[in-house]
């Protein structure tokens, strides 16, 4: 199942307070990037972030899952509704994300 755009929209706006939040839609899904770096991704209207140290231990109850068959686990955000929650989750783990490939 593909995401839909208005989940999309919600999570845009949910991180409005954060600068250089972008996105690529990819095979129906969205790639979220946060000042460059991928952060997560939402994949069937489920928002999921890389399983990162400062994630792990801003979301210590979060669960795990697959964005689809055969990808790395990453942590589901259960609290896409608290906007203080999801800038606070996004500034922690800006540092433990990888510099963007050199193209």
């Amino acid at each position: 199942m593909a995401s839909s755009n208005e989940y999309l929209q919600f999570i845009l706006e949910q991180l409005s307070e954060l600068e250089e939040i972008t996105y690529r839609s990819m095979m129906g899904e969205f790639i979220i990037y946060y000042r460059g770096k991928v952060i997560g991704g939402i994949y069937d209207d489920r928002l999921l972030v890389k399983s990162t140290k400062s994630a792990i231990s801003y979301m210590p109850t979060a669960t795990f899952e697959s964005p689809y068959e055969g990808a790395k686990e990453m942590l589901l955000v259960d609290e896409v509704d608290n906007k203080e929650f999801l800038t606070g989750l996004f500034r922690a783990m800006y540092d433990d994300l990888p510099e963007p490939k050199k193209k």
